[in-house]
């Protein structure tokens, strides 16, 4: 009996197409962990506006707690909001509450980090737009809000948290406030007779 060799069909361009589908399949994971990288990204600067935020916002509580017999000189109001785009040196005098609050404006405009770029001292390492307002409830507690830009749209936070409303629209992704990030504490001051 003779055992015959079998016949080896030549196979052509099947390795090509293999290598093809391969590299299109790793094209688009490729692509996939490139978008998961953004927005991890940006999901990480969110938290670091956020855990600055809540540092500023402490900061000024504890200096109206600490000041309390003079509390109501803290009283900004939302209209003139301190931090991005105010004048931190019309602030400056003589009495504590003046000079806490032209220390906590220049803090919100990023006076932590400076840095010197052709000659010009620019301030980073803070919020986007940071603005603060220490505003009088209607119960006499006082209401301490730090706002800032935050980077992709969100709910708008409420009606009632006037700092810094619609300041941070930019006419599509963020009307309406939905960037608008905040960060709010009440300081209560006890009246002991």
């Amino acid at each position: 009996m003779v055992v015959r060799a079998p016949v080896r069909r030549s196979v052509r361009g099947a390795t090509l197409v293999e290598v093809l589908i391969t590299l299109v399949i790793i094209a688009f994971g490729l692509l996939g962990m490139a978008g998961l990288h953004v927005r991890m990204q940006i999901s990480e600067m969110e938290a670091y506006q956020r855990s600055q935020a809540l540092m500023l916002l402490n900061e000024m509580a504890t200096r109206i707690a600490t000041n309390r017999a003079n509390a109501a000189a803290y009283v900004s109001g939302a209209s003139s909001a301190l931090g991005s785009g105010a004048d931190c040196t019309s602030l400056s005098g003589t009495s504590r509450a003046q000079r806490d609050l032209a220390d906590w404006c220049t803090e919100l405009q990023g006076a932590g980090e400076t840095t010197v770029v052709g000659g010009a001292t620019m301030r980073q390492g803070v919020m986007i737009g940071a603005r603060g307002c220490v505003q009088l409830s209607s119960d006499g507690d006082y209401l301490v809000t730090v706002v800032w830009q935050g980077f992709t749209p969100i709910a708008a936070p409420p009606a009632s948290l006037t700092c810094g409303a619609n300041q941070y629209d930019n006419g599509s992704t963020c009307a309406h406030d939905l960037c608008r990030r905040t960060a709010t504490t009440v300081v209560r001051i006890a009246t002991l007779t």
